[in-house]
């Protein structure tokens, strides 16, 4: 019931920075916590991280602590993640969703279409 459409990706260089955009529609996002999530060529999707619903708690995978960030504004209903010093394993197809179980859930719906992230060395 709830769409999802990131958007943000692009192409940069190791060092680089992107802010990645999920805008949603069809419910308002302050009902959910949410995630970001990405996949690598040949691999499997994974968790990078999630906000709750007012945005008092984050969660982070362990590559990306200290250089990614996760916000979101429910005014705006739109859920950010802000990418630093990017480095080339961080190449993948970012992609939104709805977490259930909390920041630490891993029940994950409602995906977006994906945004590619390309990081060159």
């Amino acid at each position: 019931q709830v769409q999802l459409v990131e958007s943000g990706g692009g192409s940069v260089q190791a060092g680089g920075s992107l802010r990645l955009s999920c805008a949603a529609s069809g419910r308002a996002i302050s009902m959910y916590t949410m995630g970001w999530f990405r996949q690598a060529p040949g691999k499997e999707r994974e968790f990078v991280a999630a906000i709750s619903r007012s945005g008092g708690n984050t969660n982070y995978t362990d590559s990306v602590k200290g250089r990614f960030t996760i916000s979101r504004d429910n005014v705006k209903n739109t859920v950010y993640l802000q990418l630093n010093s990017l480095k080339p394993e961080d190449t993948a197809v970012y992609y939104c969703a709805v977490v259930f179980g909390g920041v630490a859930g891993n029940t994950y719906r409602y995906w977006g279409q994906g945004t590619q992230v390309t990081v060159s060395s």
